[in-house]
């Protein structure tokens, strides 16, 4: 097995394709905390491949992720790859392996990604919990990134413009903001999240910026939605946890999938 990260994610896409059956892929989701019930809403399973078997996948560690590679086919008859669960920077595996499912979408011929997450608000007086909120920009506060080298990326529109004029014909309510990446698995402290508030973060995570990355790196066109799960700390006086995240996804998975099956069928 190549111990290259792109070798790897060619080794995995090819693994990917021989235990599905499928040549080609539509587009490919990464679910987050909590949003793993979403996938059982965008359409009708027609293969699951656990991580473990593909060449380079870590089975996730964090609750409300699955480990499981599932596809999916959409009304209109479109093939999705779905990423139950991903790997965290704060797991100490390095950017390799955060990264490596966006990279094996990309080797499996997928131009099209979706990154959601389960993030804290920074906007309280306009955000409320359960909201989506597309990604328009980010903030990569993380300290890492997937890329080293002298391999420069344009990163002017990390996030596709086209497929967020998309979203909003579909949902003409849903608001965008910035989405900022901390490594964790610490929570952020109030002041912390203060700075944020005037650096213009509007949403705070551990995920997602470094896929994001690797996904424009690869050439494909990204879409990211963050579900907002909890307040930032100290905005409204209470202490923060992996359950209310959790929760808070569960509650309002059958809207999430509704959504990105309609974004998937349209793309």
């Amino acid at each position: 097995m190549s111990t290259n990260p792109y070798n790897l994610a060619q080794d995995a896409a090819a693994a990917l394709k021989s235990a599905t059956g499928l040549d080609t892929f539509d587009a490919a989701l990464v679910m987050g905390s909590g949003w793993v019930p979403a996938a059982d809403v965008i359409g009708q399973t027609v293969a699951e491949v656990p991580v473990g078997d593909l060449p380079g996948f870590a089975p996730p560690v964090v609750a409300g992720h699955g480990g499981k590679v599932r596809v999916v086919r959409t009304e209109s008859g479109k093939h999705a790859l779905i990423f139950l669960g991903r790997t965290h920077l704060y797991e100490g595996r390095g950017p390799e392996v955060v990264v490596h499912g966006v990279r094996t979408a990309a080797a499996a011929g997928v131009r099209t990604i979706v990154l959601t997450n389960a993030a804290g608000g920074l906007r309280p007086e306009t955000q409320n919990v359960g909201d989506p909120v597309l990604i328009s920009d980010h903030i990569n506060m993380s300290g890492a990134n997937p890329i080293t080298g002298t391999t420069f990326i344009d990163l002017t529109e990390v996030y596709s413009k086209r497929l967020r004029a998309l979203v909003h014909e579909i949902d003409p309510s849903i608001a965008e903001g910035v989405y900022v990446a901390f490594r964790g698995p610490t929570y952020e402290t109030p002041a912390e999240i203060r700075m944020l508030r005037t650096l213009g973060g509007d949403m705070i995570g551990m995920s997602t910026v470094l896929e994001a990355i690797a996904a424009r790196e690869a050439g494909l066109e990204v879409l990211g939605v963050s579900l907002v799960t909890n307040p930032g700390a100290g905005l409204v006086g209470e202490p923060l946890n992996h359950e209310e995240v959790l929760e808070v996804g569960r509650s309002t998975a059958a809207r999430m999938g509704v959504l990105l099956a309609k974004v998937v069928d349209r793309l």
